[in-house]
């Protein structure tokens, strides 16, 4: 027979894991709200895809961007600074990788604070 401190503490655990999975699912849907409204799906995806003709994505998919910046110090800010003001095209680490030379400004698009929020989004999947 289950102890009820034990019922009661095991019920607690799967209501607040249900609890934090509702303000992830809020957090992803408000983010991708956010990446719509400033039109960064028109370059970006969410996840890599193999196109089957062989052609490159305009910009890298936000699960290669996680990817490539994970755990790297000063990410955030230098990912905001790239959304906001725009990447040099003759210092692209996406050569190959995807079609569009650079990224463009983007500051007319998206807030700095929302950008910032975005970024921090990304790298945290």
């Amino acid at each position: 027979m289950i102890h009820r401190t034990v019922l009661a503490g095991l019920t607690g655990l799967l209501l607040l894991s249900s609890v934090a999975a509702m303000a992830d699912s809020a957090n992803d849907e408000k983010a991708k709200k956010m990446a719509n409204n400033a039109g960064c799906f028109t370059c970006h995806t969410l996840q890599h895809v193999d196109k089957k003709d062989g052609s490159k994505p305009v910009g890298p998919a936000w699960e290669d961007v996680a990817l490539q910046y994970k755990d790297k110090p000063g990410a955030a800010e230098f990912l905001t600074r790239i959304v906001l003001e725009g990447s040099n095209p003759y210092a692209s680490h996406w050569k190959n990788k995807a079609a569009g030379i650079a990224m463009p400004p983007n500051a007319v698009a998206i807030s700095e604070s929302d950008a910032r929020q975005l970024v921090f989004w990304i790298l945290s999947h």
